[in-house]
């Protein structure tokens, strides 16, 4: 059977389980003490269980959060948090129960609501938890999944990074099949370098053990790993022995599972249709990956094989009129059409599935399997548009007789129409992610399809009832068809398995009676695994079954997964996870999400959300000395709350660093370039937007004005590979599109619709006018609230506002946060630049520039002495004969939130001193449209250059 999960080889069995704090630090607040990793896998079911135990080490409250990562395939089962002794245990329910459960908690203005990621493969859990000074808290989760087989293996991968080495770190797998292990491998990141060493592998007969038990000291020490303790992952990969053709039955407790998987009959040669979308959407990387896949494809199809090439945009083009055998000739041929395809027009879907279907029907051939594949990236925009008498089309069209296998490629597409027109004609829909490696996951797709065995398989079970789904239109090699059920009656000592196929058009059989009393089926530790294993396979084929089904039978099907989800503590699409914290009973709910679909619910309203660039724990504290970064504080709103480190922190924390810039709708000032500044000057009316910087110490703001007719060089920092660019819209009013880029891979699109953000292999969108929503990847986060988005890209955090005004929207960004030793450039930050450099070792009295300074507590030189001076320079104090002289050794800002100026008295006309030169500036009313309230204030305006110390063409880019 072909599931969707079955994608990749990572889908297979996998889970992933991470943990880290926020960044690596000298002195650790927080001690994962103990990191327990336990697998045990039961006849291809996995039992996982992630134990983790966490010390609060400072004389202080703080909140400790939990973070996994778990494949999309599995269901969380169980979490727990242990603290002081009492356990916390979470409960599914209904989600309609669980919501209510919800909102009682919001109401209260408590944390509420597990917000989860969706990438490739994984989903993510996450909670949190205060913890008193000096005591611990145990997090413990369990998730099933039924490991499948693909191209002749299971895999099992487990990652492990706590960014922080761990005294008592353990990894145990047990895998235990009853007809025996044929082969076991290992491998991955953890098993390269001194930890190769580290891993035990015990074999036999029927069970395998893995131990990975690093100490301290050897968690450094692979490809991956480095100062922070382990960094990588293990991969398990194992098939089991087949001895019997009929397949293996497992019975205990009055269930069974049926493995069926013979690989004794000879291949069916395949008729295959491949029809492949060339609109304009699949303009450049896909359409030229899409080649190289079916170049490749081509290349490995039999000689007794037929195949057809279909290509279409709003014309459907066929390489062939009908079926050609794939001879040598051919494939030339072919491959050459392939070269050929180009991209352009529209997407006529209906036109070009109906012209596989005709393709293939005219030339029915005995003996063969026949395949339609669907290769497209986008919604039907040309021809039959509608998606309902599409799928009727298709569906009358193809009938019975053979399966459509849909790939959507990237996050554009309707993808639940795919699924539904694949379902509905026996196949599956995959997505295939925009990433590098594209072409790949094709080929990887077409590897699983290349070889069938058997037609028209009808797997019956005298004895037994509730079973799983029991008809299957294809069986392929290295696949395995899954059935589970009940025995009917438990006093019967045997019941009958009969399999009926057809092989290269011949009927074949497999029958056999299995004994129901084996004792030696299951351990006695795992006698449940049947139960559970049949409760699983159930729920998934009952929720993948209701796009499929309407009235009374849906909501029948529906009832009984709810029912069996809350009976196996399954979490769903139809239950939430409730996890009541000590604090009051504070509640969070969590949910199973949807493909490519919406956060399941928002966060609380007034939650601050504490973004994790790389960790899966982290640590918010509870007091506030001088700090605000609760991640419940309710107080200010985020545009407006600084965040301050404490003076003797070891942390590398952010220093106070809220960034203000302001737009405005009035003309130009005199030009940027000019130094001058007259009252009575007359000057053409240019539009532009207004930028403002707050001063420290004045009570004005400094403001300047740039054109609208430039893409600007927003924010941008080399070290970290972080770029922020902006473009202005054409009426005045700040931006039409903003563009982040982070790393190599990393870039996010903001306009004035949606927020879209790919980083190869994830591809999140948002509308503006959806529910509050959240995305966490690694070293990026991204949080939609009402008419704004929070933007977290390493240790950089922007926030994006969208305004509404007189029918016009724009956007404005805000920068929130900057690291102490990030030096930041572009339009949005001060170019501060005092004039002394490291290098010149200047002594000078910092009493003497007043104004420059802000009080700092630093550590003094020799002295050991303690002064307060200002915040931009390091100071140390030296004495000589006895006087005391200042020594500035390095600037802490290069590019900085706040101006510096004084008003330079007696003027006729106001003038400002900044960076040392006097500039005329005039006083103006401007609207601050970084802040939800658009408040008017008053500001110093002032040229361009004269705060930038630089052209505007320094801050222009030609493309986003």
């Amino acid at each position: 059977m072909m599931d969707r999960a079955a994608l990749r080889l990572i889908f297979l069995g996998v889970f992933l389980i991470s943990a880290s704090s926020q960044q690596p630090v000298k002195k650790q607040n927080v001690d994962i003490y103990s990191f327990y990793i336990n697998s045990t896998v039961t006849s291809r079911y996995a039992t996982n269980v992630i134990t983790s135990r966490v010390a609060n080490t400072v004389n202080e409250s703080q909140e400790i959060q939990f973070e996994v990562k778990i494949p999309k395939n599995a269901f969380i089962s169980k979490f727990r948090m242990t603290i002081e002794g009492k356990t916390y245990d979470a409960v599914v329910k209904e989600k309609e129960e669980a919501q209510q459960q919800y909102s009682r908690a919001v109401s209260r203005g408590e944390s509420a609501g597990l917000i989860k990621s969706v990438g490739r493969t994984l989903e993510d859990f996450k909670t949190s938890v205060t913890v008193a000074a000096f005591s611990k808290v145990t997090f413990e989760l369990t998730y099933e999944e039924l490991l499948k087989r693909r191209l002749g293996k299971y895999e099992l991968l487990i990652n492990a990074q706590p960014m922080q080495p761990v005294a008592d770190f353990k990894m145990d797998v047990h895998i235990q099949e009853k007809p025996g292990i044929s082969f076991l491998e290992v491998k991955g990141d953890l098993s390269t370098g001194d930890l190769a060493n580290v891993i035990k592998t015990t074999r036999a007969d029927k069970d395998a053990w893995v131990t990975f038990y690093p100490t301290r000291g050897q968690q450094a020490k692979c490809k991956s790993c480095g100062e922070n303790g382990l960094n990588g992952d293990l991969l398990i990969t194992y098939d089991v022995e087949r001895p019997n053709p009929k397949g293996e039955v497992m019975v205990s407790n009055g269930y069974f599972v049926h493995y069926f998987a013979p690989s004794d009959v000879p291949r069916v040669p395949k008729n295959v249709v491949f029809i492949i979308d060339r609109s304009g959407s699949m303009h450049g990387t896909k359409i030229h990956q899409t080649r190289l896949a079916l170049l490749k494809i081509l290349s490995d199809l039999d000689e007794d094989d037929h195949f057809g090439l279909i290509t279409f945009d709003r014309e459907v083009n066929t390489w062939k009129r009908e079926l050609l055998k794939a001879t040598k000739e051919n494939l030339e041929n072919a491959k050459s059409f392939v070269n050929e395809i180009r991209d352009s027009g529209a997407t006529d879907i209906n036109a070009a599935v109906l012209a596989g279907v005709d393709m293939i029907s005219r030339h029915p051939r005995e003996g063969t399997a026949s395949i339609l594949i669907l290769l497209t990236d986008g919604d039907p925009t040309s021809g039959e548009t509608n998606i309902e008498r599409i799928m009727a089309n298709v569906k009358e069209a193809i009938g019975p007789k053979f399966p459509l296998y849909c790939l959507g490629f990237g996050y554009d597409v309707n993808f639940d129409f795919l699924t539904k027109m694949s379902l509905e004609n026996g196949g599956v829909a995959r997505r295939i992610y925009e990433d590098s490696d594209a072409d790949l996951q094709l080929q990887g797709f077409y590897d699983e399809v290349a070889v069938p065995l058997l037609t028209d398989i009808q797997l019956k079970y005298t004895g037994g009832t509730n079973l799983t789904k029991t008809s299957f239109n294809l069986y392929f090699n290295g696949s395995e068809i899954v059935v589970s059920g009940q025995i009917t009656d438990n006093s019967v000592e045997s019941f009958t398995t009969e399999v009926i196929a057809v092989s290269k058009g011949n009927n074949v059989t497999y029958q056999e009676t299995v004994m129901t009393k084996d004792p030696s089926d299951v351990p006695p530790e795992n006698e449940d695994v049947m139960q559970r294993l049949w409760a699983y396979l159930t729920v998934k084929q009952l929720l993948e079954r209701q796009v499929l089904l309407k009235g009374q039978e849906k909501e029948e099907e529906m009832k009984e997964a709810l029912r069996l989800s809350l009976k196996y503590q399954f979490v769903t699409s139809l239950t939430s996870m409730v996890v009541t914290k000590p604090q009051e009973g504070e509640v969070e709910v969590a949910d199973k999400p949807k493909e490519g679909g919406k956060d399941p619910r928002p966060p609380a309203p007034g939650l601050s959300v504490h973004h994790l660039s790389t960790g899966r724990f982290s640590l918010h504290r509870s007091s506030h000395h001088g700090r605000v970064s609760h991640p419940k504080s309710k107080s200010a709103p985020p545009a407006v709350r600084p965040r301050f480190q404490d003076s003797d922190s070891d942390s590398d924390d952010y220093i106070a660093s809220d960034y203000f810039f302001m737009l405005t709708e009035k003309p130009i000032a005199p030009p940027y370039w000019s130094n001058t500044v007259l009252p009575t000057m007359s000057v053409p009316t240019v539009s532009s937007n207004r930028f403002l910087l707050p001063a420290a110490g004045q009570s004005k703001p400094l403001c300047f004005d740039v054109p609208v007719l430039h893409k600007l060089k927003l924010l941008q920092d080399s070290a970290s590979e972080f770029s922020m660019n902006g473009e202005f819209t054409t009426r005045r009013k700040g931006f039409r599109k903003i563009a982040f880029h982070f790393k190599t891979n990393h870039h996010l699109t903001i306009n004035t619709k949606s927020i879209k953000f790919q980083d190869g292999q994830n591809h999140v969108e948002f509308l503006w006018d959806q529910a509050p929503s959240q995305h966490n990847t690694e070293g990026v986060s991204l949080i939609l609230r009402s008419n704004e988005v929070d933007v977290t890209m390493g240790n950089i955090s922007v926030v994006i506002l969208l305004h509404k005004k007189n029918g016009e929207a724009f956007l404005w960004p805000a920068v929130r946060q900057q690291p102490k030793d990030v030096s930041l450039m572009g339009i949005l930050v001060w170019p501060f630049d005092w004039g002394w450099k490291p290098e010149d070792r200047l002594m000078e009295d910092p009493m003497s520039r007043p104004n420059a300074f802000q009080n700092r507590e630093v550590n003094c030189g020799p002295r050991s002495e303690t002064i307060s001076w200002g915040k931009p320079w390091i100071l140390n104090t030296c004495f000589i004969n006895s006087s005391a002289v200042w020594l500035a050794v390095g600037s802490l800002d290069k590019g900085k939130a706040e101006a510096s100026y004084e008003e330079v008295q007696g003027s006729q006309t106001p003038t400002l001193k900044i960076m040392d030169q006097e500039v005329k500036a005039s006083v103006e009313d401007v609207t601050d449209y970084t802040l939800p309230s658009t408040p008017v204030i008053r500001c110093w305006l002032v040229p361009f250059q004269a705060v930038m110390q630089k052209d505007i063409s320094d801050f222009t880019v030609t493309k986003l």
